[in-house]
C-alpha cells in the first residue's frame, strides 16, 4: 500500500481499485489457483477477521498502529502472508521474503512481465572502480 496508493496530507488514501488490484493474483498465467492455496489463503484470511473481531471496540488505526498492534492481530497476519508468498510459488520455489520491500520488489517485477510488450531488461551489475593512483 505504501508503495502504489495516494496520499492525503498526510494519510495513506487507497481503495481496492487503486492499491490491492494492481498486482497480479498467483494463478495468472492461464493455470488456476490450486484448490490447497486457496484454502490456505481463506482460512489465513478468516484468522485476520477472527483476531480483529477480539478487539471489535478498537478502530483499524488502533489495531494498526505499529507500536500498539495485538500480537494476535500481528501473527494472523504473517500467516496470511505466509499463504499468499506461497501461492505466488506453486513450484516450490521462495515461499518468504526477508522484507516488504523484497516482497513488493517481487510483485512489481512480475507486473512488469506480465504488462510489457518488450522483454525484461538484463539487470546490470555495478563495476567496482578502481581507486585510481597519482
Amino acid at each position: 500500500m505504501r508503495y502504489t496508493c495516494g496520499r492525503l496530507e498526510s494519510r495513506y488514501s487507497y481503495s481496492a481499485s487503486i492499491v490491492y488490484n494492481n498486482y497480479p493474483w498467483p494463478g495468472f498465467a492461464g493455470e488456476p489457483l490450486s484448490d490447497k492455496h486457496c484454502t490456505a489463503i481463506e482460512q489465513a484470511a478468516q484468522c485476520v477477521l477472527d483476531a480483529r473481531a477480539q478487539f471489535a471496540s478498537s478502530s483499524l488505526a488502533d489495531l494498526y498502529d505499529p507500536l500498539t498492534m495485538p500480537p494476535a492481530l500481528l501473527k494472523a497476519h504473517q500467516k496470511l502472508d505466509t499463504a499468499v508468498d506461497a501461492a505466488y510459488q506453486p513450484s516450490g520455489g521462495k515461499k518468504s521474503y526477508a522484507s516488504d520491500a523484497e516482497r513488493v520488489a517481487f510483485l512489481f517485477e512480475l507486473y512488469q512481465r506480465i504488462t510489457s510488450l518488450l522483454p525484461a531488461p538484463a539487470v546490470k551489475k555495478k563495476r567496482k572502480s578502481k581507486a585510481t593512483v597519482s
